[in-house]
């Protein structure tokens, strides 16, 4: 490899999904203020709403998550365009 065009701070970075609470470790340069220690060792922690291990894609789980409501603030605003039946 080319040296001096790689950054300086890409290092093992851990990754939390918050709904089920899986770490995994991973290398990153994303800049966080919070650790965690993971097998006896600290790392920089970056936390995700969803991953693989949450996603329905992924897990095969038809499972609906919506943090922030986004789902019912859009069926709500175009509730008026429904069809009638």
């Amino acid at each position: 490899m080319r040296k001096g065009i790689h950054p300086e701070n890409y290092r093992l970075v851990a990754f939390k999904d918050m709904s089920n609470d899986d770490v995994f470790l991973t290398k990153s340069t994303a800049k966080t203020k919070e650790t965690i220690e993971v097998d006896g060792n600290e790392y920089p922690l970056i936390k995700l709403e969803i991953s693989r291990t949450s996603h329905p894609f992924y897990t095969g789980k038809t499972k609906l998550v919506d943090s922030a409501g986004r789902i019912d603030k859009f069926k709500n605003k175009y509730s008026k365009f429904k069809k009638n039946k």
